[in-house]
């Protein structure tokens, strides 16, 4: 369970809107990333908020929608395959978290999951594993995780070959047997492997 032991440090502190960030996305080959930031009230608190990985998909949906409801203001940033693939992963996540946390009320600190941030004028502390730590980096990790696999149960309707409803976008051994059998999508990432490969290889066969 995700607590509030950074959260309340930063309270003693005199900290009062703590934001927390993560994405969701950073692994699978097609689709995009998702980022959201969000501040909770300090005297929120809810045991069920943990890491989203460990949550079934109807608790996280249960929880998204409690979060949206009780939070003092959040963000959720869809950023796109060209945005990826500009940056690399790495920096789209953080220019996502960047953006979101902008796009906040307010904030006077910031807690991550192990994503180093200086843009910010505030106490910014980078959490290994934030999503299982704290209650705010984890329910930014919610928000982030059920606006990405909603969007990629749509793109399941568009291209339902790829299993996207059940692989979320990871190369799992039925997406990639779908990849070799009929392609690459406009939604799969073209610097990750094995979609790159499958470009070096079509662009030589074309010359």
């Amino acid at each position: 369970m995700a607590d509030k032991k950074y959260e309340l440090e930063l309270n003693s502190k005199g900290y009062t809107y703590i934001a927390g960030t993560d994405e969701a996305g950073r692994g699978p080959i097609a689709g995009p990333l998702v980022v959201a930031a969000v501040v909770l009230p300090n005297d929120y608190n809810n045991p069920e908020i943990d890491d989203s990985k460990k949550l079934t998909p109807k608790k996280r949906e249960e929880l998204f929608d409690i979060i949206e409801e009780v939070a003092l203001s959040f963000s959720i940033q869809v950023i796109s395959l060209e945005e990826i693939e500009k940056y690399n992963i790495y920096e789209a996540s953080r220019q996502g978290m960047i953006r979101c946390l902008k796009d906040l009320d307010k904030v006077d600190a910031i807690l991550t999951d192990a994503m180093p941030i200086k843009d910010f004028d505030c106490p910014t502390i980078p959490l290994i594993h934030g999503d299982a730590l704290s209650q705010t980096i984890a329910a930014a990790s919610i928000l982030a995780k059920v606006t990405r696999d909603r969007i990629m149960m749509e793109y399941d309707k568009i291209y339902p070959e790829y299993d996207f409803k059940n692989n979320m976008g990871y190369g799992t051994k039925k997406h990639l047997e779908a990849l070799d059998k009929y392609g690459i999508t406009p939604i799969h990432r073209r610097g990750y492997e094995p979609i790159k490969s499958m470009l070096n290889k079509q662009l030589k066969l074309d010359i």
